[in-house]
């Protein structure tokens, strides 16, 4: 479909052009991941001033997940308890880390007046698929399960992240639901990648091949997944899973200008149709990554607020 972007969106992109940027598949993974972490701190905005920032470490099988805790100065508690959103950054399960998407937690904590638990599971190549997918279950578990001592209300627990964090955050909920638990209340699923069939028109549509190319997600896909047969695990595309009904409700973040737009936007239906509880916003003007733009892209700010806004109105 067309896409017109934003005149703001649009001189970001042509600066990017300008500056001569490299496309993510002509470099290692190990480049990449540092050149998208020096671009994160260009485009982030300032952070806002929290009481709190404090390392974390959730035990798993394999080792150590690192994670962050991020708690506000305006807090919402009962009973000396607060609501937490787990966060799982994006970057295709290959670059981003903890610092990448140090400040959009800071604003999604301070916005939501909620505490925000990032954690940074482990990537690809060097963990395949499903490493990442068993670090976010295993990290939503074990808050929950530790909710009391982290000062969460384990009945107040989110699941939310950007691309492939949104891709996390939607398969942990559906592995909550079906495992007993723990009870998720809601999911932020930002611009998500929820189909590696790439059957969706905004797939091949040349107007959304901006910063986030097709040719990177393939570069993305190939990292991460351990073969073809993959692509039809629901854990890999939560899309393909039997059955979306009696998952929390879910705020949907979508982009007209990526390639992931009709994924996401679909995903949103399916939700609804399956009775949850979704609030789907589109900025049919923004391209992929915008929300981490704050410092350049007005509406990254606005979208960080109306998640806000919509954390305090679900608990």
């Amino acid at each position: 479909m067309p896409v017109t972007l934003d005149p703001d969106a649009a001189f970001v992109f042509k600066a990017f052009q300008e500056a001569g940027r490299p496309a993510y598949e002509t470099l290692s993974p190990e480049e990449a991941r540092e050149y998208y972490r020096e671009a994160r701190f260009v485009c982030s905005p300032e952070p806002p001033e929290l009481k709190s920032v404090v390392p974390l470490a959730v035990p798993a099988p394999h080792g150590l997940i690192p994670g962050r805790i991020y708690t506000p100065n305006k807090l919402r508690q009962a009973d000396g308890v607060a609501p937490c959103l787990v966060f799982f950054h994006g970057g295709g399960w290959v670059i981003g880390d903890l610092d990448t998407h140090d400040v959009v937690c800071r604003k999604l904590a301070d916005e939501g007046q909620l505490i925000v638990i990032s954690i940074d599971y482990r990537r690809a190549p060097e963990h395949k698929f499903p490493a990442a997918v068993d670090d976010a279950i295993a990290a939503t578990a074990w808050i929950a399960a530790h909710a009391k001592e982290l000062g969460i209300d384990a009945t107040r627990l989110l699941v939310g992240g950007d691309s492939a964090g949104g891709n996390l955050a939607t398969v942990a909920a559906i592995a909550a639901r079906d495992g007993n638990g723990p009870a998720i209340s809601g999911q932020v699923l930002i611009y998500p990648a929820t189909d590696f069939t790439m059957a969706h028109p905004s797939h091949s549509e040349p107007e959304t091949s901006i910063l986030l190319t097709h040719s990177v997600i393939r570069w993305f896909r190939d990292h991460y997944l351990d073969g073809t047969a993959d692509i039809h695990d629901w854990r890999a595309s939560p899309a393909l899973a039997k059955t979306l009904v009696g998952l929390p409700p879910a705020y949907v973040l979508t982009a007209g200008a990526d390639p992931l737009r009709d994924e996401g936007d679909d995903y949103a239906r399916r939700l609804t149709q399956a009775g949850v509880a979704v609030t789907h916003r589109t900025f049919p003007g923004q391209f992929h990554g915008f929300f981490t733009m704050g410092k350049l892209l007005q509406q990254a700010n606005i979208a960080a607020s109306e998640i806000g806004a919509w954390l305090r109105a679900l608990n």
